[in-house]
């Protein structure tokens, strides 16, 4: 079973690894970088190869990482769209170095320009991006909570970005808490089956390649991103019990997003209960 949670890179992205053995993980994300700043030096070659050594070590068999929060590839010609295109191409650069296959992303937030813009927007971005990124990486395109103009709260915004840039090299980022925010159905096992038949419909469930498991705070429909931890919020126990009983994602990385705790007490218990989650029989 892939399953483990977003992890620190303090002291350096190596660093990670430590870390995502302290919860018994077997699936990490991490940021390549400090996730609100725009620029970062360069990875020291010597980080570079402790990262590799760390990997040898085994423990964890899948790595995933997720972009700075600053990128938005919807945004206008001007400042903010040139230093998100440029940041976004290191980011993808700076995971290649790693050996890291996959990075996720938000799709982006038109700000009033209106959502058929916004998308045609990243779209564009994307065809320049993939123009000149390393061809091994894969970019995840996540779905949103919807919050303010953030796109990617309904699985057609995905759908569209794929389709308008064929050359692209994309999958998918399921989240759990964004997907109930947004308005799809958690609330029941048998809800959970109908907004991953959505899924199949809209782009194919196969895109699937990475699992955020977030409970939410907020009430389905809400479009607020406030993570829970898993069965403290809003979305049903039994829908998390059929995501991990789901044989389509047995082999998909499943990535908590919440604090770990003191002593990384949350993310212990968490993992716990989707580990016997997964256990149940249907």
């Amino acid at each position: 079973m892939l399953l483990g949670a977003h992890v620190s890179i303090a002291g350096g992205v190596s660093q990670a690894f430590r870390r995502a053995a302290a919860i018994g993980a077997t699936a990490m994300q991490i940021f390549t970088k400090n996730a609100n700043q725009w620029r970062a030096a360069p990875l020291p070659g010597e980080e570079i190869e402790a990262f590799a050594a760390a990997r040898q070590e085994g423990g964890v068999a899948a790595i995933i990482a997720h972009d700075s929060y600053l990128i938005n590839l919807a945004a206008a010609d001007g400042e903010n769209r040139s230093r998100s295109l440029a940041a976004f191409l290191d980011e993808m650069r700076r995971c290649a170095a790693l050996g890291i296959d996959h990075l996720v992303m938000h799709p982006g937030a038109h700000l009033d320009a209106g959502e058929d813009i916004g998308l045609r927007r990243i779209a564009e971005a994307f065809r320049i991006i993939f123009e000149q990124a390393p061809p091994q990486v894969v970019v995840l395109l996540e779905n949103t909570a919807g919050q303010g103009s953030y796109l990617g709260y309904r699985f057609e915004h995905l759908a569209a970005i794929m389709e308008q840039v064929p050359q692209g090299r994309f999958g998918v980022c399921f989240d759990t808490c964004h997907a109930f925010a947004a308005g799809y159905d958690l609330s029941s096992e048998e809800g959970y089956h109908r907004t991953i038949a959505e899924c199949e419909r809209i782009f194919g469930a196969s895109r699937i390649a990475a699992i955020h498991l977030n409970d939410s705070q907020k009430a389905r429909g809400s479009r607020v991103d406030r993570h829970a931890h898993i069965g403290q919020g809003a979305i049903s126990i039994d829908a998390f019990a059929a995501l991990m009983r789901d044989a389509r994602f047995a082999a998909v990385p499943k990535i908590l997003e919440t604090a770990p705790g003191e002593n990384n007490r949350c993310h212990l218990e968490e993992l716990a209960l989707l580990r016997r989650l997964a256990e149940v029989q249907a």
